[in-house]
């Protein structure tokens, strides 16, 4: 009887560059609103160009910019870190109000400051690969704004506490770019209204 020899046959998997990078930062993170007295509360948003709302043949989805934010609430307290990687002339981030789907006002700047404007002038960070921006802010008494744009009457989040919207899930993170050269909405590095978005929610 011939003895059958088996074959070990060892699939080499090879990672080809995707067609959207990730993050080049990555951080371990403990799990939502962990058990034990103190704990924060933690949110990881992941952003993209497909969350964003705009109309039109050329829009955000076509980016392949993508980003991290990690968000630790401990009562008023929010500390923060946002990773934006392979995004072009980057002006400015913001926390703001409103559910997935919809466009809703500015609440918290983020970037590149957080006590307010002005944006960075066009084109801003030309190519940001990292961390964007990080910080610690006092939430106590920061509302978001009363949606006055076309539909905002239906914006749940309309004049409540920023803290609230945000454990609601009535908040998202946004991350703006603008080439500087008219029109605007040419593509990727120039999207004024957002290139990259994430939804805060539990």
């Amino acid at each position: 009887m011939k003895t059958l020899g088996v074959l070990a046959s060892v699939v080499a998997i090879v990672a080809c560059s995707s067609e959207q990078n990730v993050p080049t930062e990555f951080e371990t993170t403990v799990p939502l609103y962990a058990n034990g007295a103190g704990a924060p509360e933690v949110m990881t948003p992941h952003l993209s160009g497909d969350q964003e709302v705009l109309a039109g043949a050329i829009t955000p989805a076509l980016s392949q910019a993508q980003g991290q934010a990690v968000f630790r609430i401990r009562g008023t307290t929010l500390e923060f870190r946002l990773i934006a990687s392979n995004i072009h002339n980057v002006i400015m981030s913001h926390i703001h109000c409103d559910v997935a789907g919809a466009n809703g006002p500015i609440a918290q700047w983020l970037f590149p400051q957080t006590t307010g404007g002005p944006q960075l002038p066009n084109p801003g960070l030309v190519d940001q690969d990292g961390v964007l921006a990080s910080g610690t802010i006092d939430l106590a008494g920061v509302n978001c704004p009363t949606d006055t744009a076309a539909g905002g009457a239906d914006n749940p989040a309309n004049g409540v506490p920023l803290l609230t919207a945000i454990r609601n899930g009535w908040t998202y993170v946004n991350v703006h770019t603008n080439d500087g050269v008219a029109p605007a909405n040419t593509g990727p590095g120039d999207f004024p209204g957002g290139e990259i978005r994430g939804q805060l929610d539990r």
